[in-house]
């Protein structure tokens, strides 16, 4: 995973290190990192590879838009992330409970994940909150008309914001989270590509191979999940049809990841139903198979 990083992170690194507040501007930072990974692991579930994360000087951004998900994975995927910062307090909590000498050494951690946990679900585009409410909207509008809606809302939320630094002692932080609401709200994100999922160098280097007996029912997202970047696997059905790694990614390339890897029955002729007899005898186990596989 790539991580790159804003010119200006730095210079907020500094600054708080001139503070005094380096300590804090490190803990926030993880927690941010921690938020991120929560969101990224949950892509690479559903098959997607975003390319990493930036650091910005308000936390950090994982860059991965994912276009075609279905809205009740995009609303699992958007809660990761505060899913992640959710954890980390309950488990701080817990240790608190066991072990009240931790509260000194651990609080700044828990305000950190507690203020990451709180942004995130407010419901403002791109924010993760403002994600399942486009989610939600869509079901009684056009997609069009919810994203208007939500840069509408956050618009406001941006303006409520930066007032309390007006009248309250907040301090600049509300001017600088309003601004990146505003800047946000009308960036367009940047795309992800799907998962490659073998190299020929690992091919050349030599690799095994693992059968997966399933119907044909298997979808592209399914499949994803019997990939180990350690093995080859080759899918098949109990009628025959035979399906490669290098053919999954070449579907996958121009299909969806809700589309069915074998097709519908009438496609069974496009796919390779060949076996040899060796292979055979695995097969009727009904398990996986491993085999060696040498260039």
């Amino acid at each position: 995973m790539k991580i790159s990083v804003h010119p200006l992170f730095f210079a907020a690194g500094i600054a708080c290190a001139l503070f005094g507040g380096l300590p804090i501007f490190l803990i926030y930072t993880l927690t941010a990192l921690a938020h991120e990974c929560g969101h990224i692991f949950c892509a690479h579930g559903m098959g997607f590879s975003c390319e990493g994360i930036k650091l910005m000087p308000y936390g950090a951004a994982a860059v991965c838009e994912i276009e075609g998900i279905s809205p009740r994975d995009e609303v699992k995927l958007a809660l990761a992330g505060p899913a992640v910062n959710a954890a980390i307090c309950v488990f701080l909590a817990g240790l608190w409970w066991f072990y009240p000498i931790t509260y000194a050494y651990t609080d700044t951690v828990m305000q950190a994940n507690a203020v990451m946990l709180a942004i995130n679900v407010m419901p403002a585009y791109p924010l993760d909150g403002g994600r399942v409410a486009r989610c939600a909207l869509e079901k009684f509008m056009s997609a069009r008309a919810a994203n208007i809606v939500l840069r509408c809302l956050a618009v406001v939320l941006a303006g409520g914001i930066a007032s309390l630094f007006f009248f309250t002692d907040a301090g600049a932080n509300c001017l600088v989270f309003a601004g990146f609401l505003l800047v946000s709200a009308f960036t367009k994100s940047v795309p992800a590509s799907k998962i490659s999922f073998v190299g020929e160098r690992r091919i050349k280097r030599g690799l095994e191979i693992k059968y997966v007996l399933t119907d044909g029912s298997l979808t592209y997202r399914r499949a994803i999940r019997f990939l180990d970047d350690k093995k080859y696997v080759v899918f098949r059905t109990s009628d025959g049809r035979e399906i490669t790694q290098d053919e999954l990614f070449e579907g996958f390339t121009s299909r969806g990841i809700y589309d069915k890897v074998f097709g519908d029955a009438d496609d069974g002729d496009s796919v390779s139903g060949e076996t040899e007899s060796a292979e055979e005898s695995e097969e009727e186990s009904g398990e996986e198979a491993d085999l060696s596989f040498l260039p």
